[in-house]
Protein backbone atom coordinates (compact mmCIF):
# COMPACT_ATOMS: atom_id res chain seq x y z
CA UNK A 1 0.00 0.00 0.00
CA UNK A 2 1.46 3.35 -0.99
CA UNK A 3 2.44 5.54 1.95
CA UNK A 4 1.10 9.08 2.14
CA UNK A 5 3.31 11.83 3.51
CA UNK A 6 0.87 12.64 6.33
CA UNK A 7 -2.77 13.35 7.02
CA UNK A 8 -4.39 15.38 4.23
CA UNK A 9 -5.86 18.78 5.13
CA UNK A 10 -9.18 18.21 3.37
CA UNK A 11 -11.74 19.37 5.96
CA UNK A 12 -13.37 22.77 5.53
CA UNK A 13 -15.06 24.89 8.22
CA UNK A 14 -18.47 23.56 7.08
CA UNK A 15 -17.33 19.93 7.49
CA UNK A 16 -15.86 20.48 10.95
CA UNK A 17 -18.88 22.38 12.30
CA UNK A 18 -21.30 19.69 11.18
CA UNK A 19 -19.04 16.86 12.37
CA UNK A 20 -19.19 18.21 15.92
CA UNK A 21 -22.96 18.66 15.64
CA UNK A 22 -23.27 15.12 14.24
CA UNK A 23 -21.23 13.65 17.07
CA UNK A 24 -23.01 15.50 19.89
CA UNK A 25 -26.62 15.49 18.66
CA UNK A 26 -27.66 11.85 18.68
CA UNK A 27 -29.44 9.41 20.92
CA UNK A 28 -28.72 11.76 23.85
CA UNK A 29 -31.29 14.19 22.45
CA UNK A 30 -33.65 11.82 20.62
CA UNK A 31 -34.15 9.38 23.52
CA UNK A 32 -31.93 10.25 26.50
CA UNK A 33 -33.57 13.61 27.14
CA UNK A 34 -36.80 11.92 28.31
CA UNK A 35 -35.03 10.23 31.25
CA UNK A 36 -33.31 13.52 32.21
CA UNK A 37 -36.74 15.22 32.26
CA UNK A 38 -38.15 12.47 34.51
CA UNK A 39 -35.30 13.07 37.00
CA UNK A 40 -35.30 16.87 37.14
CA UNK A 41 -38.65 17.99 35.72
CA UNK A 42 -38.59 21.39 33.95
CA UNK A 43 -35.41 22.26 35.92
CA UNK A 44 -33.57 20.03 33.42
CA UNK A 45 -33.26 23.23 31.34
CA UNK A 46 -30.93 24.58 34.06
CA UNK A 47 -28.90 21.36 33.95
CA UNK A 48 -28.39 21.74 30.17
CA UNK A 49 -27.41 25.42 30.57
CA UNK A 50 -24.89 24.69 33.36
CA UNK A 51 -23.53 21.61 31.58
CA UNK A 52 -23.32 23.56 28.30
CA UNK A 53 -21.32 26.36 29.96
CA UNK A 54 -18.84 23.81 31.37
CA UNK A 55 -18.50 22.07 27.99
CA UNK A 56 -17.92 25.45 26.31
CA UNK A 57 -14.95 26.03 28.67
CA UNK A 58 -13.59 22.58 27.72
CA UNK A 59 -13.91 23.46 24.03
CA UNK A 60 -12.20 26.82 24.48
CA UNK A 61 -9.34 25.16 26.39
CA UNK A 62 -9.01 22.62 23.56
CA UNK A 63 -9.27 25.41 20.97
CA UNK A 64 -6.47 27.40 22.60
CA UNK A 65 -4.16 24.37 22.34
CA UNK A 66 -5.33 23.27 18.85
CA UNK A 67 -4.77 26.72 17.30
CA UNK A 68 -1.42 27.07 19.08
CA UNK A 69 -0.29 23.63 17.82
CA UNK A 70 -2.60 21.90 15.26
CA UNK A 71 -1.58 18.22 15.23
CA UNK A 72 -3.25 14.85 14.66
CA UNK A 73 -4.06 13.07 17.91
CA UNK A 74 -4.80 16.49 19.37
CA UNK A 75 -5.48 16.38 23.11
CA UNK A 76 -3.61 13.06 23.55
CA UNK A 77 -0.54 14.75 22.07
CA UNK A 78 -0.97 17.88 24.23
CA UNK A 79 -1.34 15.81 27.42
CA UNK A 80 1.93 13.97 26.60
CA UNK A 81 3.67 17.31 26.01
CA UNK A 82 2.45 19.21 29.08
CA UNK A 83 1.51 16.54 31.66
CA UNK A 84 3.93 13.76 30.67
CA UNK A 85 3.77 10.65 28.44
CA UNK A 86 1.64 8.61 30.87
CA UNK A 87 -1.11 11.26 30.90
CA UNK A 88 -1.15 11.31 27.08
CA UNK A 89 -1.32 7.51 26.99
CA UNK A 90 -4.26 7.37 29.44
CA UNK A 91 -6.16 10.21 27.75
CA UNK A 92 -5.67 8.88 24.21
CA UNK A 93 -6.72 5.32 25.00
CA UNK A 94 -9.69 6.47 27.14
CA UNK A 95 -10.97 8.54 24.23
CA UNK A 96 -10.60 5.59 21.81
CA UNK A 97 -12.35 3.36 24.37
CA UNK A 98 -15.20 5.89 24.70
CA UNK A 99 -15.64 6.00 20.92
CA UNK A 100 -15.77 2.18 20.65
CA UNK A 101 -18.42 1.90 23.40
CA UNK A 102 -20.56 4.65 21.86
CA UNK A 103 -20.17 3.06 18.41
CA UNK A 104 -21.30 -0.35 19.67
CA UNK A 105 -24.41 1.28 21.16
CA UNK A 106 -25.15 3.18 17.93
CA UNK A 107 -24.55 0.18 15.64
CA UNK A 108 -26.99 -1.83 17.74
CA UNK A 109 -29.49 1.04 17.60
CA UNK A 110 -29.18 1.09 13.80
CA UNK A 111 -30.11 -2.62 13.67
CA UNK A 112 -33.16 -1.96 15.87
CA UNK A 113 -34.28 1.04 13.75
CA UNK A 114 -34.05 -0.97 10.51
CA UNK A 115 -36.22 -3.64 12.15
CA UNK A 116 -39.04 -1.07 12.13
CA UNK A 117 -39.34 -1.45 8.34
CA UNK A 118 -37.97 -4.98 7.93
CA UNK A 119 -39.04 -6.94 11.01
CA UNK A 120 -38.30 -10.32 9.37
CA UNK A 121 -34.68 -9.58 8.45
CA UNK A 122 -32.20 -10.70 11.17
CA UNK A 123 -30.67 -7.69 12.90
CA UNK A 124 -27.06 -8.83 12.44
CA UNK A 125 -27.40 -8.41 8.65
CA UNK A 126 -28.08 -4.66 9.04
CA UNK A 127 -25.32 -4.32 11.61
CA UNK A 128 -22.81 -6.09 9.37
CA UNK A 129 -23.87 -3.93 6.42
CA UNK A 130 -23.48 -0.62 8.27
CA UNK A 131 -20.07 -1.62 9.69
CA UNK A 132 -18.77 -2.38 6.15
CA UNK A 133 -20.36 0.77 4.67
CA UNK A 134 -18.94 3.14 7.27
CA UNK A 135 -15.60 1.31 7.34
CA UNK A 136 -15.40 1.79 3.56
CA UNK A 137 -16.30 5.48 3.83
CA UNK A 138 -13.61 6.05 6.45
CA UNK A 139 -11.02 4.48 4.11
CA UNK A 140 -11.83 7.07 1.43
CA UNK A 141 -10.27 10.50 1.10
CA UNK A 142 -11.08 12.57 4.23
CA UNK A 143 -13.09 15.02 2.08
CA UNK A 144 -15.56 12.22 1.12
CA UNK A 145 -15.99 11.44 4.81
CA UNK A 146 -16.51 15.13 5.69
CA UNK A 147 -19.07 15.56 2.92
CA UNK A 148 -21.17 12.58 4.04
CA UNK A 149 -21.04 13.76 7.65
CA UNK A 150 -22.22 17.22 6.55
CA UNK A 151 -25.34 15.88 4.79
CA UNK A 152 -26.26 13.38 7.52
CA UNK A 153 -25.94 16.05 10.21
CA UNK A 154 -27.91 18.51 8.07
CA UNK A 155 -30.82 16.05 7.93
CA UNK A 156 -30.73 15.59 11.71
CA UNK A 157 -30.51 19.32 12.43
CA UNK A 158 -33.35 19.94 9.94
CA UNK A 159 -35.59 17.51 11.84
CA UNK A 160 -34.85 19.25 15.14
CA UNK A 161 -35.59 22.69 13.65
CA UNK A 162 -38.85 21.32 12.16
CA UNK A 163 -39.80 19.97 15.57
CA UNK A 164 -39.10 23.27 17.33
CA UNK A 165 -41.09 25.23 14.71
CA UNK A 166 -43.95 22.70 14.84
CA UNK A 167 -44.06 22.95 18.62
CA UNK A 168 -44.03 26.76 18.56
CA UNK A 169 -46.80 26.62 15.90
CA UNK A 170 -48.95 24.46 18.19
CA UNK A 171 -48.36 26.90 21.08
CA UNK A 172 -48.98 30.09 19.09
CA UNK A 173 -51.79 29.07 16.73
CA UNK A 174 -53.23 25.90 18.23
CA UNK A 175 -52.33 23.65 15.27
CA UNK A 176 -53.13 20.00 15.90
CA UNK A 177 -54.36 18.49 19.14
CA UNK A 178 -52.19 18.05 22.18
CA UNK A 179 -52.54 15.62 25.05
CA UNK A 180 -56.34 15.22 25.30
CA UNK A 181 -57.01 18.92 25.15
CA UNK A 182 -54.59 19.68 28.00
CA UNK A 183 -53.46 23.28 28.42
CA UNK A 184 -50.49 24.30 26.29
CA UNK A 185 -48.00 27.00 27.18
CA UNK A 186 -45.21 28.16 29.47
CA UNK A 187 -47.50 27.46 32.46
CA UNK A 188 -46.74 23.74 32.01
CA UNK A 189 -43.22 24.44 33.29
CA UNK A 190 -44.55 25.53 36.70
CA UNK A 191 -47.88 23.77 37.23
CA UNK A 192 -47.03 20.09 37.75
CA UNK A 193 -45.21 20.19 41.08
CA UNK A 194 -43.33 23.40 40.29
CA UNK A 195 -40.24 24.18 38.20
CA UNK A 196 -38.06 21.86 40.32
CA UNK A 197 -40.53 19.13 41.36
CA UNK A 198 -37.90 16.65 42.55
CA UNK A 199 -35.84 19.25 44.38
CA UNK A 200 -32.14 19.95 44.00
CA UNK A 201 -31.43 16.18 44.22
CA UNK A 202 -33.38 15.55 41.01
CA UNK A 203 -31.50 18.33 39.23
CA UNK A 204 -28.13 16.91 40.33
CA UNK A 205 -29.13 13.34 39.34
CA UNK A 206 -29.96 14.52 35.80
CA UNK A 207 -26.35 15.71 35.24
CA UNK A 208 -25.21 12.13 34.50
CA UNK A 209 -27.56 12.00 31.47
CA UNK A 210 -27.04 15.64 30.48
CA UNK A 211 -23.24 15.39 30.31
CA UNK A 212 -23.48 12.17 28.29
CA UNK A 213 -25.65 14.05 25.78
CA UNK A 214 -22.85 16.58 25.10
CA UNK A 215 -20.25 13.82 24.58
CA UNK A 216 -18.47 13.77 21.23
CA UNK A 217 -18.18 17.52 20.76
CA UNK A 218 -14.43 17.31 21.49
CA UNK A 219 -13.94 15.81 18.00
CA UNK A 220 -13.33 19.40 16.80
CA UNK A 221 -9.87 19.16 18.40
CA UNK A 222 -9.14 15.89 16.58
CA UNK A 223 -9.84 17.54 13.21
CA UNK A 224 -7.01 20.05 13.73
CA UNK A 225 -4.54 17.80 11.85
CA UNK A 226 -6.80 17.73 8.76
CA UNK A 227 -8.36 21.20 8.77
CA UNK A 228 -7.48 23.30 5.70
CA UNK A 229 -6.82 26.47 7.72
CA UNK A 230 -6.79 25.50 11.44
CA UNK A 231 -5.99 29.05 12.68
CA UNK A 232 -9.23 30.36 11.16
CA UNK A 233 -11.50 27.28 10.96
CA UNK A 234 -11.17 25.88 14.49
CA UNK A 235 -12.00 29.11 16.41
CA UNK A 236 -15.08 29.61 14.19
CA UNK A 237 -16.25 26.02 14.74
CA UNK A 238 -15.66 26.12 18.50
CA UNK A 239 -17.45 29.43 19.01
CA UNK A 240 -20.45 28.40 16.89
CA UNK A 241 -21.09 24.78 17.82
CA UNK A 242 -21.55 24.80 21.62
CA UNK A 243 -24.05 27.65 21.30
CA UNK A 244 -25.98 25.81 18.57
CA UNK A 245 -26.06 22.55 20.50
CA UNK A 246 -27.28 24.40 23.57
CA UNK A 247 -29.99 26.13 21.54
CA UNK A 248 -31.09 22.81 20.03
CA UNK A 249 -31.21 20.99 23.37
CA UNK A 250 -32.67 23.79 25.48
CA UNK A 251 -35.17 25.03 22.87
CA UNK A 252 -36.30 21.49 21.99
CA UNK A 253 -36.91 20.56 25.63
CA UNK A 254 -38.52 23.94 26.38
CA UNK A 255 -41.02 23.42 23.53
CA UNK A 256 -41.64 19.80 24.59
CA UNK A 257 -42.39 20.72 28.21
CA UNK A 258 -44.65 23.62 27.18
CA UNK A 259 -46.73 21.23 25.04
CA UNK A 260 -46.93 18.34 27.50
CA UNK A 261 -47.00 18.10 31.29
CA UNK A 262 -43.44 16.89 31.99
CA UNK A 263 -44.53 13.60 33.71
CA UNK A 264 -46.06 12.48 30.35
CA UNK A 265 -42.89 12.96 28.27
CA UNK A 266 -41.37 9.70 27.09
CA UNK A 267 -44.32 7.67 28.35
CA UNK A 268 -45.58 7.20 24.76
CA UNK A 269 -42.26 6.35 23.08
CA UNK A 270 -40.01 9.04 21.67
CA UNK A 271 -40.94 12.65 22.47
CA UNK A 272 -40.36 13.49 18.78
CA UNK A 273 -43.06 11.06 17.64
CA UNK A 274 -45.45 12.69 20.14
CA UNK A 275 -45.08 16.12 18.53
CA UNK A 276 -45.26 15.01 14.89
CA UNK A 277 -48.23 12.70 15.45
CA UNK A 278 -50.14 15.53 17.18
CA UNK A 279 -49.69 17.63 14.06
CA UNK A 280 -51.74 14.97 12.28
CA UNK A 281 -48.74 13.52 10.45
CA UNK A 282 -49.75 9.86 10.30
CA UNK A 283 -46.33 8.72 9.15
CA UNK A 284 -44.63 10.41 12.13
CA UNK A 285 -42.96 7.19 13.23
CA UNK A 286 -41.55 6.57 9.72
CA UNK A 287 -40.32 10.19 9.46
CA UNK A 288 -38.65 9.90 12.83
CA UNK A 289 -37.10 6.56 11.88
CA UNK A 290 -35.31 8.20 8.93
CA UNK A 291 -33.99 10.86 11.31
CA UNK A 292 -32.78 8.48 14.01
CA UNK A 293 -31.12 6.24 11.40
CA UNK A 294 -29.25 9.26 10.00
CA UNK A 295 -28.38 10.26 13.59
CA UNK A 296 -26.96 6.80 14.34
CA UNK A 297 -25.02 6.58 11.05
CA UNK A 298 -23.51 10.07 11.40
CA UNK A 299 -22.52 9.39 15.03
CA UNK A 300 -20.84 6.05 14.13
CA UNK A 301 -19.14 7.80 11.20
CA UNK A 302 -17.61 10.62 13.26
CA UNK A 303 -16.73 8.32 16.18
CA UNK A 304 -14.72 5.93 13.93
CA UNK A 305 -12.98 9.00 12.48
CA UNK A 306 -12.16 10.36 15.96
CA UNK A 307 -10.88 7.06 17.38
CA UNK A 308 -8.79 6.41 14.23
CA UNK A 309 -7.09 9.81 14.35
CA UNK A 310 -6.43 9.51 18.09
CA UNK A 311 -4.81 6.06 17.66
CA UNK A 312 -2.74 7.46 14.77
CA UNK A 313 -1.45 10.15 17.14
CA UNK A 314 -0.78 7.54 19.89
CA UNK A 315 1.19 5.36 17.44
CA UNK A 316 3.33 8.34 16.40
CA UNK A 317 4.30 8.83 20.05
CA UNK A 318 5.02 5.10 20.57
CA UNK A 319 1.92 4.65 22.75
CA UNK A 320 0.17 2.26 20.35
CA UNK A 321 1.38 -0.42 17.87
CA UNK A 322 3.37 1.17 15.04
CA UNK A 323 0.95 -0.11 12.38
CA UNK A 324 -1.66 2.42 13.53
CA UNK A 325 0.53 5.21 12.11
CA UNK A 326 0.52 3.74 8.58
CA UNK A 327 -1.39 5.82 6.04
CA UNK A 328 -3.09 4.76 2.81
CA UNK A 329 -2.51 6.63 -0.46
CA UNK A 330 -5.52 8.81 0.50
CA UNK A 331 -3.73 9.89 3.69
CA UNK A 332 -6.04 7.81 5.94
CA UNK A 333 -4.78 5.69 8.90
CA UNK A 334 -6.32 2.53 7.42
CA UNK A 335 -5.37 0.03 10.12
CA UNK A 336 -7.24 1.95 12.84
CA UNK A 337 -10.38 1.92 10.65
CA UNK A 338 -10.10 -1.88 10.26
CA UNK A 339 -9.53 -2.35 14.01
CA UNK A 340 -12.56 -0.18 14.84
CA UNK A 341 -14.65 -2.22 12.38
CA UNK A 342 -13.49 -5.45 14.04
CA UNK A 343 -14.28 -4.01 17.50
CA UNK A 344 -17.80 -3.17 16.31
CA UNK A 345 -18.30 -6.73 15.05
CA UNK A 346 -17.16 -8.07 18.44
CA UNK A 347 -19.63 -5.64 20.04
CA UNK A 348 -22.43 -7.02 17.89
CA UNK A 349 -21.61 -10.59 18.97
CA UNK A 350 -21.44 -9.50 22.63
CA UNK A 351 -24.75 -7.77 22.21
CA UNK A 352 -26.37 -11.13 21.50
CA UNK A 353 -24.41 -13.14 24.07
CA UNK A 354 -24.78 -10.98 27.17
CA UNK A 355 -28.07 -9.83 28.71
CA UNK A 356 -29.23 -6.36 27.82
CA UNK A 357 -28.77 -4.88 31.29
CA UNK A 358 -25.05 -5.75 31.21
CA UNK A 359 -24.77 -4.08 27.82
CA UNK A 360 -26.51 -0.94 29.14
CA UNK A 361 -24.09 -0.88 32.07
CA UNK A 362 -21.15 -0.96 29.63
CA UNK A 363 -22.74 1.86 27.62
CA UNK A 364 -23.08 4.03 30.75
CA UNK A 365 -19.28 3.86 31.15
CA UNK A 366 -19.16 6.24 28.17
CA UNK A 367 -20.28 9.00 30.57
CA UNK A 368 -17.27 8.35 32.81
CA UNK A 369 -14.91 8.24 29.81
CA UNK A 370 -16.35 11.46 28.34
CA UNK A 371 -16.04 13.47 31.58
CA UNK A 372 -12.55 12.04 32.21
CA UNK A 373 -11.42 13.18 28.74
CA UNK A 374 -12.86 16.68 29.35
CA UNK A 375 -11.20 16.94 32.78
CA UNK A 376 -7.80 16.00 31.32
CA UNK A 377 -8.22 18.52 28.47
CA UNK A 378 -8.82 21.28 31.06
CA UNK A 379 -5.87 20.22 33.23
CA UNK A 380 -3.59 20.02 30.15
CA UNK A 381 -4.50 23.59 29.14
CA UNK A 382 -3.67 24.84 32.67
CA UNK A 383 -0.31 23.01 32.49
CA UNK A 384 0.43 24.61 29.08
CA UNK A 385 -0.28 28.10 30.43
CA UNK A 386 1.94 27.48 33.47
CA UNK A 387 4.89 26.78 31.16
CA UNK A 388 4.39 29.99 29.19
CA UNK A 389 5.88 33.36 29.95
CA UNK A 390 3.47 36.29 30.17
CA UNK A 391 4.62 37.46 26.71
CA UNK A 392 3.96 34.01 25.16
CA UNK A 393 0.48 33.86 26.71
CA UNK A 394 -0.27 37.36 25.39
CA UNK A 395 0.52 36.16 21.84
CA UNK A 396 -1.99 33.26 21.90
CA UNK A 397 -4.34 33.61 18.92
CA UNK A 398 -7.38 32.00 20.61
CA UNK A 399 -7.01 32.38 24.40
CA UNK A 400 -9.43 30.87 26.92
CA UNK A 401 -11.96 33.43 28.26
CA UNK A 402 -12.12 34.27 32.01
CA UNK A 403 -8.60 32.91 32.63
CA UNK A 404 -7.83 31.53 35.22
CA UNK A 405 -11.27 31.39 36.89
CA UNK A 406 -13.24 29.86 33.98
CA UNK A 407 -11.04 26.74 33.60
CA UNK A 408 -10.84 26.35 37.42
CA UNK A 409 -14.64 26.36 37.73
CA UNK A 410 -14.97 23.88 34.83
CA UNK A 411 -12.40 21.53 36.48
CA UNK A 412 -14.34 21.70 39.78
CA UNK A 413 -17.57 20.92 37.88
CA UNK A 414 -16.07 17.80 36.19
CA UNK A 415 -14.89 16.51 39.59
CA UNK A 416 -18.43 17.16 40.88
CA UNK A 417 -19.85 14.98 38.03
CA UNK A 418 -17.65 12.08 39.19
CA UNK A 419 -19.09 12.57 42.69
CA UNK A 420 -22.61 12.45 41.17
CA UNK A 421 -21.76 9.16 39.38
CA UNK A 422 -20.51 7.70 42.68
CA UNK A 423 -23.46 8.92 44.77
CA UNK A 424 -26.43 7.55 42.79
CA UNK A 425 -26.82 3.72 42.81
CA UNK A 426 -27.69 3.53 39.07
CA UNK A 427 -24.34 4.99 38.02
CA UNK A 428 -21.99 3.65 40.74
CA UNK A 429 -21.04 0.65 38.59
CA UNK A 430 -20.01 2.96 35.70
CA UNK A 431 -17.69 4.87 38.07
CA UNK A 432 -16.22 1.62 39.39
CA UNK A 433 -15.53 0.26 35.87
CA UNK A 434 -14.05 3.65 34.90
CA UNK A 435 -11.63 3.58 37.84
CA UNK A 436 -10.62 -0.03 37.01
CA UNK A 437 -10.03 1.05 33.38
CA UNK A 438 -7.71 3.91 34.43
CA UNK A 439 -5.77 1.61 36.80
CA UNK A 440 -5.44 -0.93 33.95
CA UNK A 441 -4.04 1.80 31.65
CA UNK A 442 -1.52 2.95 34.29
CA UNK A 443 -0.33 -0.66 34.71
CA UNK A 444 -0.18 -1.14 30.90
CA UNK A 445 1.91 2.01 30.49
CA UNK A 446 4.36 0.99 33.23
CA UNK A 447 4.69 -2.56 31.86
CA UNK A 448 4.90 -1.91 28.10
CA UNK A 449 5.39 1.72 27.11
CA UNK A 450 7.82 2.93 29.77
CA UNK A 451 10.43 0.16 29.24
CA UNK A 452 10.37 0.65 25.44
CA UNK A 453 10.55 4.45 25.89
CA UNK A 454 13.55 3.94 28.16
CA UNK A 455 15.24 1.70 25.57
CA UNK A 456 14.59 4.36 22.91
CA UNK A 457 16.28 7.01 25.10
CA UNK A 458 19.30 4.71 25.64
CA UNK A 459 19.56 4.08 21.88
CA UNK A 460 19.48 7.82 21.18
CA UNK A 461 22.16 8.53 23.80
CA UNK A 462 24.27 5.71 22.38
CA UNK A 463 23.95 7.19 18.88
CA UNK A 464 24.92 10.66 20.19
CA UNK A 465 28.08 9.24 21.84
CA UNK A 466 29.23 7.55 18.61
CA UNK A 467 28.48 10.51 16.35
Amino acid sequence: MQQAQGLKRGLSSRHIRFMALGSAIGTGLFYGSASAIQMAGPAVLLAYLIGGAAVFMVMRALGEMAVHNPVAGSFGHYASTYLGPMAGFILGWTYAFEMIIVCIADVTAFGIYMGFWFPDVPRWIWVLGIVFLIGGLNLCNVKVFGEMEFWLSLLKVGAIVAMILAGLGIMAFGFGQVGNGAAVGVGNLFEHGGFMPNGIGGLIASFAVVMFAFGGIEIIGITAGEAKDPQRVIPKAINAVPLRILLFYVLTLFVLMCLYPWPQIGSQGSPFVQIFSNLGIGSAAAVLNVVVISAAVSAINSDIFGAGRMMYGLAQQGHAPRGFAQLSKHGVPWLTVLVMGAALLIGVVLNYLIPENVFLLIASIATFATVWVWLMILVTQVAMRRRMTREEAAQLKFPVPFWPYGPALAIAFMVFIFAVLGYFPDTQAALLVGVVWVVFLVASYLLWCKPSAGQGELAREHAELHR
